[in-house]
């Protein structure tokens, strides 16, 4: 490939033939080849905003700038076509000799595309060595640029066969309700909301050597506060695993075995439920502050993609969708400021609540949403008061344990991160975990072979995923 030319187009003819298509005869094949042949040339050249281009390349430094620029916006066009080939080679039939698409893959796929892939990033890298931060700036959106400009032309492309992705491709807001269920902690955030809120506790507890106004409600020392949850986090994480551990002791099932997955996690359940008893009782929660809690929130760091992944499904005037957020979190007004800005204020949260006096907590926590058994009957509740006038599709985005029964029960479960308590409790009641990209290519296969399109749940499949991106790809398409 010549980088310059889009890979596609400088085998168009023959493949063609081969193929037995007029892709070369389609104009929107045509317009995205040509945008992005255009996108290079302007980068050359200096036509691009942001990109300065002297008249007269008068020095190394600028002739190296403009290399770098130009690197820019073609390394994603071979780091995509790299990683394409290698991840559909992966998914061929060895025993297969022929293929419609094998001499792309085969292209893609071999050493030596590979090989020129990393050289021309070792070389981005290289020339960007000194650059400003500014010049790097530029560098980023070139390649963002050019990465949309790939995409438009994958796209562009008019498909003859039903395909299982996008889902919001095939939903019909008339005839289908797309409900979106996802926990909170780990799953959209980085951090764990009940470290924040002890956090909050301590920040702003009085010193020991403090005197606290009669006025206001009596709290512990930040020294007291902090050596207490320490006593209660470790406490937790102890019990956590003795009682996985215990479930893991019953005899491990070969077939899926919804009913007696339910029955153990009961078990989890009771000992979630102990140890919120064992929070309000010691009280560390007492005297936070509404505001305090509302400004953690808001600053609170989401995993990339979260936040615009809800945004996305929200402004889609094409879906039918409801966003519910299921959490074990105390204090449901922190995820309600996480989510504060913009359209996400219509997320729909369903968790625990503090008590207050004045904005001020007393320690006691409103019980909503404690365990695997409340999150269930919390995801079925919301389900059955949905109106009968359109088919439901329930997708459901977890990390934990505690997400296990909506993960199953939801049509699509999806698993974000690597939590190894959920995949040992789950996969000893015979639950199988598949990455979402080759499980998407199993069912497309099954679709064009006659199989069903159709999502359901109860299946014993949980899809696994790295990032909110594939999430979103998934849903909604790039």
């Amino acid at each position: 490939m010549v980088c310059g030319l889009h890979p596609y187009s400088t085998e168009v003819g023959h493949m063609d033939r081969e193929w037995g298509s007029d892709v070369a005869k389609e104009s929107t094949f045509n317009s995205a080849t040509v945008k992005y042949t255009d996108f290079l040339l302007a980068t050359a050249s200096g036509k691009v905003e942001g990109v300065k281009v002297p008249g007269k390349l008068a020095t190394p430094f600028e002739k190296t700038k403009v290399a770098a620029y130009t690197l820019g916006a073609m390394t994603p066009c071979m780091r995509l076509y790299a990683f394409l080939g290698k991840e559909l080679e992966a998914l061929l039939d060895p025993n297969e000799s022929s293929h419609l698409y094998k001499k792309w893959i085969d292209n893609y796929s071999s050493e030596g595309f590979q090989a020129s892939a990393l050289q021309t990033e070792d070389l981005l890298d290289k020339l960007s060595v000194s650059l400003t931060g500014e010049e790097l700036d530029v560098i980023e959106k070139l390649y963002q640029q050019a990465m949309k400009l790939e995409i438009g032309f994958f796209t562009a492309h008019s498909l003859v066969q039903q395909t299982v992705v996008p889902l919001a491709k095939g939903h019909n807001p008339a005839e289908h309700r797309l409900m979106i269920f996802s926990d909170f902690d780990l799953t959209c955030t980085v951090v764990d909301s009940s470290a924040i809120l002890a956090e909050i506790a301590i920040l702003t507890a009085p010193r020991s050597d403090q005197n606290q106004p009669e006025t206001q409600i009596a709290r512990m020392s930040s020294t007291d506060l902090r050596n207490t949850w320490g006593v209660l986090s470790k406490q937790y994480t102890e019990e956590y695993e003795q009682c996985v551990e215990g479930i893991l002791l019953s005899e491990k099932v070969e077939q899926f075995d919804y009913d007696g997955l339910r029955k153990t996690l009961e078990q989890l359940s009771d000992f979630e439920r102990r140890t919120n008893s064992r929070v309000i009782e010691s009280e560390v929660l007492k005297g936070l502050n509404l505001e305090d809690i509302k400004r953690a929130g808001e600053r609170l760091i989401l995993h990339d993609g979260c936040a615009g992944f809800f945004q996305s499904i929200i402004k889609n005037k094409n879906l039918n969708a409801n966003v519910h957020v299921l959490s074990y979190c105390w204090c449901g007004d922190l995820i309600r400021s996480a989510f504060s800005s913009g359209d996400l204020k219509v997320l729909n949260v369903h968790s625990n609540e503090f008590t207050y006096e004045e904005s001020i907590s007393t320690g006691e926590i409103v019980k909503k949403v404690e365990s695997p058994i409340d999150k269930i009957h919390t995801f079925s509740d919301i389900l059955q008061k949905c109106s009968n006038d359109r088919k439901n599709l329930t997708i459901y985005i977890g990390d934990s344990v505690g997400d296990l029964l909506c993960l199953l029960e939801a049509d699509v479960g999806i698993v974000l991160g690597s939590s190894s308590s959920l995949r040992r409790v789950a996969s000893h009641f015979g639950v199988s975990f598949i990455p979402l990209f080759p499980g998407l290519v199993k069912k497309q296969k099954e679709c064009v072979e006659g199989g069903s399109s159709s999502w359901k749940g109860l299946s014993g499949i949980l899809y696994t995923v790295c990032s909110w991106a594939e999430i979103h790809a998934f849903i909604l398409g790039p």
